[in-house]
Order: C-alpha cells, then structure tokens, then sequence
C-alpha cells in the first residue's frame, strides 16, 4: 500500500505539467464548490479546481522532499566521513559544531533562514539543507568510527591511499545501508517542512500552490468548505506516512540481525 501511495505521488508530479492542468484559472462562478461532477475535489475561494492544485502541490513536495535530501545527505555525509577519519581536533571541532545544530530546534532556525532568505522554492531547499545535514554528518562520522580501525582500512593506509579514497572506497559503502534508511525519513520529514513553511508564508508563494500554502488558504472556510483542508492534509498525511512505512521496511531488510533470527 505504501509503494502504492508513492507511486501514486511520483507520478502525479512527474505528469502534472503535461496533462493540460489549470490550477490558477479563476472561475468565480464555482468560488467554494464542494467536490462533485463538475469538479472532482471541488474549487477553491477563488474557483480553482482543487484537484490541479494538488497534483501541482505534488510536484512541489518531491522536488523539494528530493533536492533536500541530496543536499543534505551529500554535505552531510562527507562533513561526518571527514570527521571520523580523520580524528583528533577535526573531529572533536566537527563534532561540538554537530552538537551545537542538534541543541538548536532545526525547524525553528529552518523558519529563521527562511524569513531572512526570503520567500520561494530555492530558499526552502537551502533552508532546510541547511539544517538538514546534521543528522547525515553524525551517522557518518559514528559509522565510519566503528569501521576505521577494520584490517582493509589499515591495509588502505598501508598502501599509501589518500583520505579522500578510503573514505569512498572502503568507507562509505559499509555506511550505505543506514544512510539510505536515514535518507527515507529525511523526505518525510522534508515534505513536512516545507508543507509548514509554506503555511506561515516563507515557502511557495501563490499563485504557484503547495500542499501547505492550500492548507492555510482553506482555514478560513474550514466549516463551509472543508474539503480546501481535506485534500492537502490527506496527501501530505498518506505521503508521510508511506515514506516512513517505506523506510521501516528498508531498516528491517538491511538488518542481518533480524534476517538471521
């Protein structure tokens, strides 16, 4: 069911652009419509199909749930592969700086970033990414010291390879499994984000519509027209929900532990 969700989701996104949608056509003669033939989810306060607003919604939410987990995961994971391998005062420095963004709440210095950046896609991305690397760099740097001191990391030493080679060779690819289950939560959690950012005005702005920003125009008619909160909260529900089911079935797969017993 949660592939399903989630196919279900890259493909709305991936086709959305092509499928002759109009989720800014103002029609005022159907301002408020609930869902029924003429529209299938019903329009908005200003006669917009709901529907085209969710589907474009989509593409928002997985280009920004993706580009944040690249970010994130690339400056992260390199941050924390530094660290690990190379000891002593880099990692203790690395290290308290790592400390310091997990103390600080990473959604409020995201809204922080945000409002000073200013409001739009690239900024979110770049907000986010910002703290969103944290948590990459300490399952890195805690993975690749328990993996330092193994015989073909000495060998590599031995040899005369350079840092940056062990870490990508001999490294990196014993940290993949946990990174890659790191990195399904990371675009829950990024879909979330940006879903709240966009609800306080410091994400995609309109026209252009984002789950979030459907959400906070549909509260002010939440009791005449629920369906303008029903429709993006249930697609931001049923995405996160599947991304996090996805990542459990993943954690449970790579471990041996529970594939031996």
């Amino acid at each position: 069911m949660a592939s399903l969700v989630l196919a279900i989701w890259v493909l709305c996104a991936l086709f959305a652009p092509v499928v002759g949608l109009h989720p800014t056509k103002v029609d005022l003669t159907a301002i408020l419509a609930p869902p029924g033939e003429r529209s299938l989810l019903g329009n908005d306060d200003l006669g917009r199909p709901v529907l085209a607003r969710l589907l474009v919604g989509a593409r928002t939410s997985l280009i920004v749930g993706c580009l944040v987990v690249a970010v994130s995961a690339a400056v992260g994971t390199l941050i924390g592969g530094i660290a690990g391998l190379s000891g002593g005062w880099v990692d203790a420095l690395i290290a308290r700086v790592i400390d310091l963004f997990m103390a600080f709440p990473g959604i409020l210095l995201a809204i922080a970033l945000a409002g000073v950046m200013g409001p739009g896609i690239d900024n979110v991305i770049l907000a986010l990414a910002a703290v969103g690397w944290v948590g990459y760099a300490r399952l890195t740097r805690a993975q690749v010291l328990s993996l330092v001191g193994r015989d073909h990391v000495t060998a590599a030493r031995a040899l005369g390879r350079r840092t940056a080679m062990i870490l990508l060779k001999h490294l990196l690819p014993l940290a993949f499994a946990p990174l890659l289950v790191e990195a399904t939560f990371g675009v829950a959690a990024a879909v979330v984000a940006e879903a709240g950012l966009s609800f306080l005005g410091l994400g995609v702005q309109p026209p252009d519509a984002s789950w979030g920003n459907m959400v906070r125009d549909g509260v002010s008619y939440l009791l005449v027209a629920p369906h303008l909160v029903i429709a993006p909260g249930a697609a931001i529900f049923l995405v996160v929900l599947s991304v996090n089911l996805l990542g459990d079935a993943f954690r449970d797969h790579l471990d041996v532990r529970l594939r031996v017993s």
